[in-house]
C-alpha cells in the first residue's frame, strides 16, 4: 500500500498527465480545493473517469480524512424471519409470506437465545434486519428490544430497514415520528441503511415496486435522525439503473445529511444476480465496483465514512476498496448472515475474528481500529501481535 506521501505524488503525476480530460481536471482541482462536487460533474466522473484517476483521488480524500486508519467492530446479526411480503425482483433471500416452506420465523425468546451465546464475548453490536412479517408487529419488535436491553445493557441495538419500519408503522396506525419514538423509547439507537436500493421511481418500479418509496425511505432516516439517532445509507448498484440514477441517488442522500447530520455512513451495495427473479443481469466487474467506491468517496463529502461491506464483495476485493477511498470494512459479523449470501455473495458463511479482520487490515497497509457503531475508537490494532491460534482457529471468537 502506498504511503500518503506516495499517493500525492502518484495524484500529482496524474494531473499533470498532458492528455488528461479538462473536465476531469477542473473536478481534480475542486476535490483538492474541497469544494462540493455538482450532480453534472458526478455523472461526468462515471462516464469520463477512469480507475486510476477516481481512484487516486479518492484515496486522497480518504487519507485527508482519516489517515490510514481502517475501522471495524464487533458485532452480531439477527435475522428474525426470511418471511416477506413484498416481490423484490433482486432478492434471493425472501420468502413469501404465503408459501413460507423453506422460510423461518423466530420467536422473541429464540432471538434472545442468539444474543446470550456472545455473553462472554466482547461484542459491542447486535444488527437486526430481515424480511417483513406481517405477524412480527412493532409491539413485537419493542418488547424484543426490551428484552435485549434487560440482559446486556451495554449492547448497542442497531436495528430494521425502512422498509421493514414503514410496514411496522402502518399497521400499527402511527405516523413516522410516533413510531420512531417509540422504538427510541424502547432501547433501539441506530438503524441500518438497508432497502434504499435505487430512489429513482423508475428504477424503483422496476425492481421493487411495491415497499416502501425513495421518499419514504428519506422521511424514515429524517425521523431517526431527529430522535437523535444515527443511520446508515446504502445503494445497490449495478443493475438496470444508469449512471444518472446512481448520482441521482447520492444527491439527495447529501442533501438529507445537510439538513440532518445524521449519517454515520454510505455503503455501495453490489448487486449479485443468484437464485433471484434478475439471473439474466449481468454483474458489475471488480473495475467498475472499485469505481463505485472511488466516485462515491469524491460525491459524499459531507459523509464522514465509507463503507465496504466485505461479505458481499469477498475478502480480496474488499482490501483493494481501502485504496479507492474506503475506510471502514464493518465487522466480524458471524456465520448467520443469509441476505446477501443467499444472493451469491462471495462469503457464504460470513464470520472473520477480531485477528483475522486486522490482519486482512493490515495486509493492506492501513491502520485497524476498533470502533463502537457511533465511531468512537474503543482500540487500534496496529501494534497487536495475535497468534497463530487466533489467526487461524474458529471464526466464531470475536
Amino acid at each position: 500500500m502506498m504511503t500518503t506521501i506516495d499517493t500525492q505524488l502518484t495524484l500529482e503525476a496524474i494531473l499533470q498527465e498532458p492528455t488528461l480530460d479538462k473536465e476531469l481536471k477542473r473536478i481534480a482541482d475542486k476535490v483538492i480545493n474541497k469544494e462540493r462536487l455538482t450532480p453534472a460533474e458526478g455523472i461526468t466522473l462515471f462516464e469520463k473517469g477512469e480507475l486510476g484517476f477516481v481512484g487516486s483521488l479518492a484515496n486522497f480524500v480518504r487519507e485527508r480524512m482519516h489517515g490510514d486508519k481502517t475501522y471495524f467492530n464487533r458485532n452480531f446479526h439477527i435475522e428474525p424471519t426470511n418471511v416477506c411480503v413484498f416481490t423484490c425482483k433482486f432478492c434471493s433471500y425472501s420468502r413469501l409470506y404465503k408459501n413460507r416452506e423453506d422460510g423461518w420465523e423466530l420467536s422473541i425468546d429464540e432471538m434472545l437465545d442468539i444474543v446470550k451465546k456472545y455473553d462472554h464475548q466482547p461484542v459491542t453490536e447486535v444488527h437486526i434486519v430481515g424480511g417483513v412479517h406481517p405477524k412480527m408487529q412493532l409491539d413485537f419488535f419493542c418488547e424484543l428490544i426490551q428484552k435485549i436491553k434487560a440482559h446486556r445493557p451495554g449492547l448497542h441495538i442497531k436495528g430494521f430497514t425502512a422498509v421493514e419500519l414503514d410496514y411496522m408503522f402502518r399497521k400499527a396506525k402511527l405516523t413516522t415520528e410516533e413510531g420512531m419514538r417509540k422504538l427510541r423509547e424502547a432501547g433501539l439507537q441506530s438503524m441500518p441503511g438497508g432497502g434504499a436500493e435505487i430512489f429513482h421511481p423508475d428504477v424503483r418500479n422496476q425492481i421493487c415496486h411495491d415497499k416502501v418509496d425513495g421518499e419514504g425511505w428519506l422521511a424514515i432516516h429524517r425521523a431517526a435522525h431527529n430522535e437523535g439517532m444515527h443511520t446508515n445509507a446504502t445503494m445497490l448498484y449495478g443493475h438496470v439503473e444508469e449512471y444518472w440514477h446512481r448520482v441521482d441517488h447520492m444527491e439527495k442522500l447529501r442533501q438529507l445529511q445537510d439538513e440532518t447530520g445524521g449519517f454515520n455512513t454510505f455503503i455501495p451495495l453490489k448487486f449479485r444476480n443468484k437464485e433471484n427473479d434478475m439471473e439474466d443481469v449481468p454483474e458489475s466487474s471488480i473495475i467498475e465496483d472499485l469505481r463505485m467506491y472511488a466516485i462515491a468517496r469524491l460525491y459524499m463529502d459531507n459523509f464522514p465514512h465509507l463503507k465496504a461491506y466485505w461479505p458481499m464483495l469477498g475478502r480480496s476485493t474488499a482490501q483493494l476498496t481501502l485504496a479507492f477511498g474506503v475506510n471502514d470494512l464493518d465487522g466480524t459479523i458471524d456465520d448467520t448472515t443469509k441476505i446477501y449470501s443467499m444472493a451469491g455473495a462471495e462469503e457464504q458463511t460470513p464470520s472473520m475474528s477480531t485477528a483475522q479482520l486486522a490482519l486482512l487490515i493490515k495486509q493492506a497497509g492501513r491502520r485497524p481500529v476498533e470502533r463502537d457503531t457511533v465511531y468512537n475508537e474503543i482500540q487500534d490494532f496496529t501494534d497487536v501481535q495475535f497468534t497463530d491460534e487466533e489467526i487461524l482457529g474458529s471464526t466464531k471468537k470475536n
